[in-house]
């Protein structure tokens, strides 16, 4: 059992969970909790090691999750506190390899609707559209450069486990997205768009575009031209919605439609 907190395996999980730039060059990044874990694991090769503490493997077992092909190292109850990044530990903490999606694998989405997000900086936004976009059967998620990392804790842990579900492109431009799907339609969200989502037909595959949470989208930029601006009716009070919830009303009109 790990108990001291200056072992290298409590300095190599601490490292995965503050720097992108250790994640990024390592291609490793960190799952905690039950939840997330569990659909790692029905990847083959997906974790790389598996921190549990006595109670984190009480609770594996209790759920019926199979270890034997696992790296498992035991961890005290302190160790494990050093290792999260959540404010309770379940003494579950997971090394896990990043699924990385390639550019050229694209054009596989050449009839599926795509969300794609422009500097999004939220993690809870982010970890909230993947698992919306699971659960609506959307084929995959684009971030563009400069969005949050989709393999930060943060965002990892607000997934509730469908980062393992629904392959996510990193650090795309929107003029590579448009190049690889010529014949998607481009819809942009925007509040004072002139027309309403509920007259799109999703039939037709889409690229569907959000903006920043506090910016939106530059007005003029070349890679929009052609887009189509969306909007969504608000008949209540609520001046705009958030991006997530926006994004979910969305999601489900395409699930909904198609």
């Amino acid at each position: 059992m790990i108990e001291s907190l200056h072992s290298p395996h409590v300095v190599r999980v601490k490292a995965l969970l503050s720097s992108k730039k250790d994640r990024t060059e390592s291609k490793l990044f960190i799952a905690e909790g039950i939840q997330g874990v569990r659909e790692a694991l029905l990847i083959e090769g997906e974790v790389e090691t598996l921190y549990l503490t006595k109670s984190g493997t009480e609770r594996m077992n209790k759920a019926g999750i199979d270890l034997s092909a696992v790296n498992v190292v035991e961890v005290s109850e302190k160790v494990a506190d050093a290792m999260s990044d959540a404010i309770t530990s379940q003494g579950i903490v997971a090394i896990c390899r990043m699924m990385i999606q390639g550019a050229e694998t694209l054009e596989t989405l050449a009839a599926s609707h795509v969300i794609y997000l422009n500097e999004i900086q939220d993690p809870g936004n982010a970890g909230t559209i993947l698992r919306t976009a699971d659960a609506m059967g959307i084929s995959a998620v684009v971030t563009s450069p400069g969005s949050v990392d989709f393999y930060s804790p943060k965002v990892v842990r607000s997934t509730a486990g469908s980062l393992w579900h629904i392959p996510v492109y990193s650090g795309i431009e929107i003029s590579e997205l448009r190049k690889s799907l010529p014949t998607h339609n481009v819809y942009l969200l925007d509040g004072a768009g002139d027309k309403s989502l509920f007259d799109v037909d999703f039939k037709n595959p889409a690229i569907w575009i959000f903006g920043n949470e506090a910016r939106g989208l530059k007005e003029g930029t070349e890679d929009l031209k052609g887009a189509t601006r969306i909007s969504i009716a608000m008949p209540g009070k609520a001046e705009s919605l958030n991006l997530a919830a926006a994004a979910a009303i969305v999601m489900h009109e395409i699930s909904r439609g198609r």
